[in-house]
C-alpha cells in the first residue's frame, strides 16, 4: 500500500502573518484558506511551488500550551527541509527578502545546504541535493 505525507502542521501565532511569510517571502503557494466557524479556526494550507504534494497546515495556536511551541516545534533542531533545484538563486532571493540564515552555506557530500529561520524561529534547511535526495 503506497503512502505519503499529506500535511505537516506548523503551529503559528496568527494565520495572516504566517500566510504572508510563506507566500510572499518564501514564494509558497496558498492551497486553501477556509474558515471553520464552528471550531473558530481556519484550514490554511501552503506548499512550495513545484511537483511535491506535501503541504504545511498553518495551525494557529489556540491554547497557552500550544503557544509555547510556536517557533520551537523541533526543540531547537532543524525542523523542515526545503529542497531546491538552484540553491544560490533561492539563497540570494531569501537573503534579499530579509530571511535570517543562522548557518552559512556549506558544501557537504550530499549537496549544498544552509540553515534559516522562519518568522517564528523554527529552523529550516535550504538544500540542493547533489544526487538523489537522502
Amino acid at each position: 500500500m503506497p503512502q505519503s505525507l499529506a500535511h505537516i502542521a506548523v503551529v503559528v501565532r496568527d494565520y495572516d502573518e504566517a500566510i504572508a511569510f510563506y507566500v510572499e517571502t518564501l514564494g509558497f503557494e496558498l492551497i486553501a484558506d477556509e474558515h471553520q466557524p464552528a471550531q473558530n479556526k481556519r484550514w490554511v494550507l501552503v506548499k512550495p511551488k513545484g511537483a511535491g504534494t506535501t503541504s504545511l497546515l498553518l495551525a494557529r495556536a489556540s491554547t497557552d500550551h500550544q503557544s509555547r511551541y510556536v517557533g520551537d516545534q523541533a526543540g531547537g533542531r532543524v525542523f523542515l527541509f526545503l529542497q531546491t533545484d538552484d540553491f544560490w538563486r533561492d539563497f540570494e532571493a531569501y537573503s534579499a527578502k530579509g530571511i535570517r540564515f543562522v548557518r552559512p552555506p556549506r558544501t557537504e557530500a550530499y549537496g549544498i545546504v544552509a540553515v534559516f529561520e522562519d518568522l517564528y524561529g523554527n529552523l529550516w534547511d535550504l538544500i540542493e541535493f547533489s544526487g538523489a535526495p537522502m
